[in-house]
């Protein structure tokens, strides 16, 4: 019952943390990544569709996305969508492909690009300490019922504990690594 319940609790601290690093692959750097504009939402015949479901999204420079849009006559609603995604991309469309240049981020933009990369890692954070929560109180509940020895629940919330900390110091490294690509110039 132990192991299943620690196996559990990484299980979903793992997700967690893989949640994280989704979302700050959507963060901007100084550098185009094709991430960056994945989960914009087109309206696809009337459908919020995510941008990677219409189109193969590539960087062949540093500082230029390539969006090759699947169904051609939605290039318009795709280039409207980069448009208005509050990222302050500029998309330009020849017929056949759109065009994104990623402009350089002004210094407040990165400092404020930094606070949203604390807040997502602290959102990340709370969600591993809840899990540690809530499967601490699954053993607690084992031991009150009487499945699970005394030392061995103790047990269990050390190991729980040990657990919860390899995460978040995951968190910590993907957090600060994220952090020093936004301030990179």
């Amino acid at each position: 019952m132990i192991d299943s319940i620690l196996y559990e609790a990484e299980s979903k601290m793992a997700k967690s943390v893989d949640h994280l690093e989704q979302e700050l692959a959507t963060i901007r750097t100084g550098r185009a990544n094709p991430a960056l504009i994945d989960r914009v939402t087109v309206p696809y015949y009337g459908t919020p569709t995510p941008l990677n479901q219409l189109a193969q999204i590539s960087a062949p420079e540093a500082r230029l996305l390539v969006v090759q849009v699947y169904d051609r006559g939605q290039i318009g609603a795709v280039e409207k969508a980069i448009r208005d995604s509050g990222m302050g991309l500029n998309p330009a469309s020849d017929g056949q492909v759109i065009r994104v240049p990623i402009p350089p981020l002004t210094e407040e933009r990165r400092r404020e690009y930094v606070r949203m990369v604390k807040q997502r890692a602290e959102e990340a954070r709370v969600a591993v300490r809840n899990i540690r929560r809530d499967e601490l109180h699954q053993v607690q509940q084992g031991e009150k019922a009487g499945e699970i020895p005394e030392d061995q629940a103790k047990r269990a919330g050390e190991r729980l504990q040990r657990i919860t900390d390899a995460n978040v110091g995951r968190i910590e490294s993907i957090a600060s690594r994220k952090e020093s690509e936004v301030m990179e110039v």
